[in-house]
Parts: C-alpha cells; sequence; structure tokens
C-alpha cells in the first residue's frame, strides 16, 4: 500500500507543478500579443462532427457543418476576452466556410475578410500546397501594427506549424523574414 499512496502524492504533485507553468506560458503569450506583430492561428469554434456532410456546398451555409450554439458562445468569450486584456487585432482574415465566418464575426474584432488561402483542404477540397504556402508567406509578410488572427481550420494549422488544435484554441506564432516561429498556444475556454 506505500506504493500506491507514493505514486498517487507523485502524481499529485505532478499535476500541481504543471499548472502553474501552463498559466505561465499562457499568460506570457498574451503578454506578446499586446506588444502586437504577432499572428494568431485559430481553429474555428465548436462544430460538431467532421468533414462536411454530402451535398456540400460553400456558398450554402445548411449545407455545411456549423457551429454549435457552444460553438458560438465559445466565440463571443474569445473576442470578450481579447477585448478585456487589450489585445490589438489590426486584421481579420477568415477561411470562406461559413463556421470560419461565423466565428471570427462572432468575436467582434475588426471587419472579417474571407480568403481562400485559409479554405480548408479536408478530403481533397483544394490544394493542400497552395493554400499551405499562401498562408506561410501572408504570416511571413505581417508587419503590424497590433496582431493578424486568421481563422481557418484544424488541417490547416496542422500544416502550418506540425501540431494540431481543438475547437477555438489558438496557435500565436511571430513572422520572421521568410517563415515564423511558435510563441504559444491559448484556449481561451480552458483557462
Amino acid at each position: 500500500m506505500p506504493t500506491l499512496r507514493h505514486f498517487t502524492f507523485t502524481l499529485l504533485l505532478s499535476v500541481l507543478v504543471i499548472l502553474p507553468i501552463s498559466t505561465q506560458a499562457n499568460e506570457t503569450t498574451w503578454q506578446a500579443l499586446k506588444e502586437g506583430d504577432l499572428a494568431i492561428l485559430m481553429r474555428h469554434s465548436l462544430a460538431p462532427g467532421i468533414g462536411d456532410p454530402p451535398g456540400f456546398e460553400l456558398s450554402q451555409c445548411d449545407t455545411q457543418r456549423n457551429l454549435s450554439a457552444q460553438g458560438r458562445d465559445q466565440a463571443k468569450a474569445v473576442g470578450r476576452t481579447f477585448r478585456e486584456r487589450d489585445i490589438p487585432i489590426a486584421a481579420v482574415y477568415s477561411s470562406s466556410w461559413c463556421r470560419a465566418l461565423e466565428t471570427a464575426e462572432l468575436m467582434a474584432l475588426a471587419p472579417v475578410m474571407p480568403t481562400p488561402w485559409l479554405d480548408s483542404f479536408f478530403r481533397g477540397r483544394g490544394d493542400q500546397a497552395q493554400i499551405t504556402q499562401t498562408a506561410q508567406q501572408q504570416i511571413a509578410a505581417w508587419k503590424g501594427p497590433g496582431n493578424l488572427l486568421l481563422v481557418t481550420h484544424q488541417v490547416n494549422i496542422t500544416a502550418l506549424v506540425g501540431r494540431g488544435v481543438g475547437s477555438g484554441e489558438m496557435i500565436v506564432v511571430r513572422p520572421t523574414d521568410n517563415s515564423f516561429q511558435v510563441v504559444g498556444r491559448l484556449n481561451v475556454s480552458g483557462d
């Protein structure tokens, strides 16, 4: 039994040590955003399911997988958090998919500009290499002032940074001469 108690105690200590590090990392990322000149890669808010249903039409939201009520609340909460933290957003670009556009619009941080270089290429819907290359170029070219918010899809973010993200989660990157470097990861609903 002492071994089980020792294991439980060690596990509890590990969790308690990790939590402050995660919170500190988030605060460092928020501070960097306050200073500006970064790009935020955000996966659209919660839209239950995977991919889009048969009969998908980009111009018709009722044929797509859309945000749930929880997803709409999540998008509003992210926007509210950005405003409360006084994060400067200079431009908002979004995928043309309705769930991404609605996420960006509900955040209410700046006018939303739909763009094909953030559109999903899941299940062969678009040219992955071209979309990823154009997004990389757009991010690398960002000079601010303020931050660039890009609302897109999980597959796009994974192609850009090599990491997956959950619904409404964000990867913050710093543009460099020909690329960008990851600054941090944010999940407002998990803060």
